[in-house]
């Protein structure tokens, strides 16, 4: 007798039920996204010396080829000058090896007409001939350092003219990395004066975890929100997808081909225990420049969606059938309970689609009521089924 109350109770106990209704159904992945321009440039200096004059602010919108900043240009000119004087020396040198080639072909034209009349040596004419070929020689190798020291005029012309920062695109300055007095070093790296960036269009950078990457495909329709106005939803189609995580950088068989085996196994170690994620790219219009330089963004990458359709909470669906169909408790009208099958389209874990086995209004089962919950209500109700 006991077993069997005890059996009456757990049978007796209600169920939490949820209506059969219709809506949509949207199956996402969610990735955290940065905004960064389309075009971001350091620009640099190719010479060292003092920033003599600093032509932008921050914020100013400037064109190709405005002049940003000068760099003191007093040893480049003087580079210049120098390279110019020796050319100029060379010219000269070939001139005046010209005029001695003419004179030796005057030369020679005598001494063969002296040997032919039989009235001079040999030796003068063979002397005359090796003069020309002498003097011929010369000013082949005086082109070869005409051609050189050209070559070193364009070269301090260049440096000369890098002492002119320019920019290299239209866009805005986000950063002043030097500002004007200060020395660069352009020995071992080129030294950034400004940041450039296009605001016109955005890039969001969309950071994807290896565990939702392989549902991800390019095309696919992509909608975020900003932290500054959560409720405005942004449109967007996922436009590729990296092949690799940017920590591939740091991979010691990728920076460095000496890299002990220690470290090699202390990367991979490394590597593995951290969350690996890819980018998905995708750029969105930037009118006004609403987004700005690397604000966040909660991404939802859609994989599929069905509007207007039957629903349930994904709670409600019980254990998955051998022909791929779900189990499903009903409730009815009169709290007996059935079990059913049903065809389960998308399930974002939240909601559920229902393809058959079900009708808009029935009730499906998503959990059950706690005894200490019914004994607060007043006593078991009825039996259901009895």
């Amino acid at each position: 007798m006991a077993l069997r109350h005890g059996y009456f109770d757990q049978q007796t106990l209600p169920a939490i039920t949820a209506p059969v209704t219709r809506g949509n159904v949207e199956e996402v992945v969610l990735a955290s996204g940065t905004f960064r321009p389309i075009k971001l440039i350091a620009v640099g200096a190719q010479v060292s010396g003092r920033i003599t004059a600093l032509h932008v602010k921050l914020g100013d919108t400037v064109k190709k080829d405005a002049l940003v900043a000068e760099i003191d240009s007093t040893t480049q000119s003087n580079n210049l000058k120098v390279a110019q004087a020796s050319l100029a020396n060379v010219k000269a040198q070939h001139q005046e090896g010209e005029a001695d080639l003419v004179n030796a072909e005057l030369t020679l034209i005598r001494r063969q007409a002296v040997f032919r009349s039989q009235a001079g040596s040999k030796a003068d004419l063979e002397s005359a001939e090796a003069s020309v070929k002498k003097i011929t020689a010369q000013l082949a190798a005086l082109d070869a350092q005409i051609a050189s020291a050209e070559v070193e005029v364009q070269t301090a012309q260049a440096n000369l003219s890098y002492t002119r920062i320019t920019a290299p695109m239209d866009g805005t300055v986000l950063a002043i990395v030097n500002q004007q007095g200060q020395t660069v070093n352009a020995a071992q790296s080129a030294p950034t004066i400004v940041i450039l960036g296009q605001l016109d269009t955005m890039i969001v950078r969309a950071e994807i975890s290896e565990a939702d990457v392989v549902k991800v495909k390019m095309g696919q329709p992509v909608y975020f929100t900003i932290l500054g106005d959560p409720n405005t939803r942004f449109n967007a189609k996922l436009q590729s997808i990296e092949p690799a995580p940017e920590s591939i950088t740091n991979d010691s068989s990728v920076t460095s081909s000496s890299a002990s085996t220690s470290a090699n196994n202390s990367t991979t170690s490394s590597s593995s225990s951290s969350a690996i994620y890819y980018n998905g790219v995708f750029a969105v219009p930037n009118r006004d420049n609403y987004f700005r330089t690397y604000m966040s963004a909660e991404v939802h990458i859609v994989l599929g969606q069905a509007k207007d359709v039957l629903t349930i909470p994904s709670s409600a669906l019980g254990v998955k059938l051998a022909d791929g169909s779900y189990a499903v408790q009903t409730v009815g009208y009169d709290g007996t309970r059935s079990q059913r099958k049903v065809a389960v389209g998308l399930n974002n874990n939240v909601s559920a689609e229902i393809r058959s086995g079900l009708s808009d209004g029935e009730s499906v089962v998503i959990g059950e009521a706690s005894a200490a919950a019914t004994k607060s209500s007043g006593g078991l109700p009825p039996p259901m089924g009895f």
